[in-house]
């Protein structure tokens, strides 16, 4: 996935802190959601919960700690974890804007 193409993440505001999983497709979160016998593997895009310390869903992302998960959802199983954020989380998607930039503007515009 290049830094430009779409992103899908899950955005869930908890009590302590702000969690992000990032899904694969918003079509297969939403059939997640009615059929529940489709894999986790196949909603979710790698298995992580990231924080970003009560800076909403643009903050900087930091992996999620055991101590962050127990204290917000009970549990810090990982499955549990994700299950809970994608039911009670609001799905956003989002393009990065194209990054060009010269590494090294005294080589001039010939070297790039």
């Amino acid at each position: 996935m290049r830094a430009n193409d779409p992103s899908s993440k899950v955005f869930y505001k908890g009590n302590s802190d702000d969690f992000i999983v990032f899904v694969e497709d918003p079509a297969a979160l939403k059939n997640w959601k009615n059929d529940r016998s489709i894999p986790l593997s196949d909603v979710v895009n790698g298995f992580k919960i990231f924080v970003t310390h009560r800076h909403g869903s643009q903050g900087v992302l930091d992996g999620a700690s055991n101590a962050s998960l127990d204290n917000e959802f009970g549990t810090h199983n990982i499955d549990d974890c994700i299950v809970k954020i994608l039911e009670r989380g609001t799905f956003q998607t989002y393009t990065q804007t194209e990054h060009q930039a010269d590494t090294n503007m005294t080589n001039g515009p010939a070297f790039r």
